[in-house]
């Protein structure tokens, strides 16, 4: 058996005809930029989510950058971000002219350890940027309360979260401003990039809405130095179409990280550790192990395919030598980043496939 870490066709073989159809639909209006299906997009995500806006912009990265630049937080300030995450979150705060300040994560959630935010706090610093790692919430409460006494922004990485619940809210409510990513393979993804800022800041809304295109909203007036950050028209149309299924393909991705929750017993795995307070949409479903590449053989060997989210720190990146870390500053990013292993996980695989994965597993 053979079996891939991602598969979009299954879901996109489901809406065929409704991609087809809005493709048709936007080649004949004509009208390929900031129209129709770009308004009406960000009208029904943020719906979704329950916001007040939603400006929509080329994707996640610029998503994020665009918020800082939005909060005036450029040279001179600092940015609070997780060790442990995609290295887009650390760069949207290089883009906007800051410093990257990076917190370890707690080994159990992979999100930011809350516990050692505050002794990273100094007077340059400006923002906090939760990322809903791998689908799961981050612990935004405490984090609320570091960010109010020292008066600073809470901004929300949820390229990996549509959908998530923390204590009844979606992701992307739950801060000043969240960065959302549609990259195609994300729950909510185009047939592209794309990404959307989402905020109740009627202020920051008008600021971003003028930032994405060229800092102008009204044509050739510029109030901005802006960026050219725009979701096409045709994107749009296709997560239009995307988000009316959302929740059914969260549903699934749900059900079969509870199989592999129930399922996989092997005690040289570390399953996701599981907490009620928030509903993950398990955008990556991960384990950990000491014998990670031997399980990566293994698994490679009977047909399964995995990846690695992420191989190596941020810190300890060749685009980040300027900071001047070395191997040991971050034990616990580095440790995540030496064990952890995604398996697959995507809507349409089947029970006997996902079985197959348990089996493999438990016979290692």
């Amino acid at each position: 058996m053979k079996i891939p870490f991602l598969n979009l066709e299954p879901m996109h073989t489901e809406i065929r005809d409704e991609i087809v159809n809005a493709f048709k639909t936007i080649y004949d209006r004509n009208s390929f930029i900031l129209g129709h299906s770009v308004e009406a997009f960000e009208q029904e995500f943020s719906k979704y989510c329950n916001t007040n806006y939603c400006i929509s912009c080329g994707n996640g990265l610029d998503a994020l950058s665009i918020i800082l630049r939005g909060y005036d937080i450029g040279g001179g300030d600092e940015v609070i971000v997780p060790s442990n995450t995609f290295i887009a979150t650390a760069l949207a705060v290089s883009y906007a002219g800051a410093k990257v300040v990076f917190v370890e994560p707690d080994i159990n959630t992979f999100n930011i350890d809350v516990n050692k935010i505050e002794e990273a706090i100094t007077p340059k610093t400006k923002a906090i940027i939760a990322v809903h790692l791998y689908g799961r919430p981050a612990e935004i409460d405490k984090i609320k309360v570091i960010c109010k006494k020292y008066n600073l922004k809470l901004i929300e990485d949820s390229a990996q979260s549509h959908g998530s619940i923390y204590k009844g809210k979606k992701t992307g409510n739950l801060g000043d401003a969240a960065g959302f990513s549609f990259y195609p393979g994300k729950n909510l993804g185009a047939l592209g990039d794309g990404g959307c800022i989402l905020t109740n800041d009627s202020i920051l809304a008008q600021k971003v809405r003028a930032i994405r295109n060229y800092g102008s909203t009204i044509k050739y007036n510029n109030e901005y130095k802006g960026v050219n950050s725009r979701l096409d028209e045709l994107q749009a149309e296709f997560l239009r179409i995307k988000l009316k299924y959302l929740d059914k393909w969260n549903a699934a991705r749900q059900e079969i990280a509870k199989l592999y929750l129930e399922g996989i017993k092997n005690n040289k795995i570390t399953l996701p550790f599981i907490n009620s307070a928030y509903e993950s949409i398990w955008h990556i479903f991960i384990i950990r192990t000491e014998f990670r590449d031997k399980l990566v053989n293994y698994l490679k060997a009977n047909g399964i395919e995995t990846l690695i989210h992420y191989p190596i720190p941020i810190h300890l990146q060749k685009a980040y030598k300027d900071l001047g870390y070395k191997s040991g500053d971050f034990p616990v990013a580095e440790n995540i980043s030496k064990t952890v292993l995604s398996l697959p996980i995507w809507y349409g695989i089947s029970e006997s496939e996902i079985n197959y994965v348990i089996s493999v597993l438990n016979q290692w």
